[in-house]
């Protein structure tokens, strides 16, 4: 069977579609072999990884642990209950998180500063990701944008300074999404193992975040329809682990995720929860306007920051589970597609957004 085409999403190497933007693969090819690229895509990763270790560094320790962070040290420094316990307790979410914790508090120790290291260093890689992801799917100059983008949001550099399992879970799903990216393209075990690993690893880490699978599959059978087998192979032995968890530890009575039901209210502030600031959400959707329908690249960042939501969505229906937090995984996403759009604007408009977000981010940033 041959892969769909669509009028809103094309298929990509299909000689009938327009290109407007430019960014065949001929031609990126070209800019590619061009003098200096490789310090653009070097610089495309590494700048945001600097930018989120400078932001995520700063104050870190400011703040007193929340409850959730007391429930981790709690956790960490109690008396060990046996590695079925800890990944089987009341909350299945949090079991591997808790065990990684401990094995790291055993190095390093359980203070508020050593505890909140991991969560750091996941962002870090996380913006390093995003900003390769956007390389590799458009242009360096993409890449940067998004990997700034994604470091200075208010939510990044909050969930960075936290003992919670949403920053590795995040980091997780750019990994896999970056993964994605070539093994659709050459779906051989080279390419597919490690993409298995990082469902694996997303799973671990936030089991409701599997819903990202939701969103690479919605892009494989949209555009590389005959390699849906190969990848769904993939998914279920990343998933295999991960089933046996979550069986087990909701049969002992333990629940998924915490959250609330999505009523009108809790609705209409996920954009602010999200973003840290609600201003963040509307910049991020209007740029994503300018790169979500026009080629296979973007739509792969659309279905991951849309498909998702909409999934957590219908969840919530029957259990509590809507938060922002489990939607944190979406947000490098928007990043994405953002960086995406300021790399197609003239560069003074591309300056004036960057400066608008940095405006923001420093705004959110300012003691109340």
């Amino acid at each position: 069977m041959m892969d769909a085409d669509t009028m809103v999403l094309p298929r990509l190497g299909d000689a009938a579609v327009e290109d407007p933007w430019g960014e065949a693969r001929p031609h990126r090819s070209a800019v590619r072999s061009a003098t200096g690229v490789l310090r653009w895509r070097i610089a495309a990763w590494l700048v945001p990884a600097l930018l989120m270790g400078a932001l995520g560094a700063a104050r870190i320790t400011t703040s007193g642990p929340g409850a959730a962070e007391v429930a981790s040290r709690r956790a960490v420094t109690s008396q060990w209950p046996g590695i079925g316990a800890a990944l089987t307790g009341d909350d299945v979410a949090l079991g591997p998180y808790h065990l990684l914790v401990r094995g790291w508090a055993a190095l390093f120790g359980a203070t508020d500063l050593a505890l909140r290291v991991p969560s750091l260093l996941a962002m870090v890689g996380a913006a390093a990701l995003v900003g390769a992801l956007a390389a590799r799917i458009a242009t360096p100059a993409a890449g940067l944008a998004a990997g700034a983008i994604f470091a200075v949001l208010p939510t990044s550099i909050r969930y960075a300074q936290e003992a919670q399992p949403y920053a590795p879970a995040v980091f997780a799903a750019v990994l896999a999404t970056w993964l994605l990216v070539p093994a659709l393209d050459r779906p051989g075990p080279r390419r597919l193992v490690p993409y298995v690993g990082a469902v694996l690893l997303l799973g671990l880490c936030q089991p409701v975040a599997l819903l990202l699978l939701a969103g690479h599959g919605w892009v494989v059978l949209a555009f590389r329809r005959r390699v849906a087998v190969r990848w769904l192979a993939a998914v279920v032995l990343g998933l295999l682990p991960v089933a046996a968890l979550l069986a087990s530890g909701l049969r002992d009575g333990g629940h998924l995720a915490s959250g609330a039901r999505p009523a009108a209210a809790v609705l209409a502030a996920t954009p602010g929860d999200l973003f840290g600031v609600a201003a963040f959400g509307g910049v991020l959707a209007g740029l994503a306007l300018f790169s979500l329908p026009l080629r296979y690249a973007a739509a792969i960042c659309t279905a991951w920051a849309l498909v998702p939501a909409l999934g957590l969505l219908a969840l919530a229906q029957a259990v509590p589970v809507w938060s922002a937090g489990n939607l944190l995984f979406t947000v490098p996403a928007w990043a994405v597609l953002g960086g995406i759009a300021l790399s197609r604007a003239r560069a003074a408009g591309a300056v004036a957004v960057l400066a608008l977000v940095a405006l923001l981010a420093v705004a959110a940033q300012l003691p109340a």
